[in-house]
């Protein structure tokens, strides 16, 4: 692969390093995209996270070959809830309107399991998106990848400049995850077909189009899921081509 990559992008192309780059995968579990999970049983319609996978699924696929590095961040509690805030904090109290923190359910392949709770079915990830063993897997108690977590350690042990976000919810985890990547000085491009917000969804404008309004002006770059494989793919016939001619001299 050539060491750097250019993406079509707003406000205008990114230059990226595929070997510095990782892609982020955001909260893509049961709770949020499976039926029988958190938004689902709290009433939220879980149609455009369900569409999203497939596109995903072709962005992990081309960037594992393209030798980047896959985070995922999962939304998960400890079983005791100790790291989930107190019941009237704004973290337990925003959770609870739709399902309680913890509370107990059954699968739907009929295990018993709990609402956010690490290492259960609910936070498990959509299975067309099951991390390999190479990637990394990050639990966080808020919205932010970062706040309380090792992912900036990890990042950086990785020499990772540039973070390639998708998943779930657009406005929420995704873009808080972004606010304090920027502030770390990480690049971020968002891929604007791989990432979901129920919020808005079907009005007139939803917070998934306001927090693409706000990356691209402010905090990052916005693209989508072609535009990068497009990239990708061409970066790769150029290495050949450039090996191909250094065979032949």
């Amino acid at each position: 692969m050539s060491p750097s990559v250019i993406v079509k992008s707003a406000p205008h192309d990114l230059v990226i390093e595929a070997a510095r780059s990782a892609v982020i995968v955001v909260d893509m579990q049961n709770d949020f995209g499976s039926p029988g999970g958190f938004f689902d049983l709290g009433g939220v319609d879980i149609s455009g996270i369900e569409a999203v996978v497939p596109r995903i699924a072709d962005v992990l696929l081309a960037a594992r070959q393209a030798g980047m590095k896959i985070v995922y961040l999962k939304m998960g509690f400890r079983p005791d809830l100790s790291d989930a805030g107190a019941p009237d904090s704004p973290n337990w109290l925003k959770h609870a309107q739709l399902k309680a923190i913890g509370e107990e359910v059954t699968a739907p392949d009929g295990r018993p399991s709990r609402v956010l709770i690490r290492d259960t079915w609910n936070t498990d990830i959509v299975p067309a998106l099951v991390p390999q063993e190479s990637d990394a897997v990050v639990y966080k108690s808020r919205f932010s990848g970062f706040y309380g977590t090792d992912l900036d350690r990890i990042l950086k042990s990785h020499s990772i400049s540039t973070l390639i976000f998708t998943g779930c919810t657009t406005s929420i985890c995704v873009e808080s995850t972004i606010r304090d990547a920027m502030y770390r000085d990480y690049t971020c491009l968002l891929l604007a077909d791989c990432a979901a917000e129920p919020i808005g969804d079907g009005l007139s404008r939803s917070n998934h189009e306001a927090s693409l309004l706000a990356v691209q002006a402010l905090l990052g770059w916005v693209s989508n899921s072609g535009e990068l494989l497009d990239a990708l793919v061409l970066a790769e016939s150029q290495d050949r081509s450039a090996s191909h001619a250094m065979r032949m001299s």
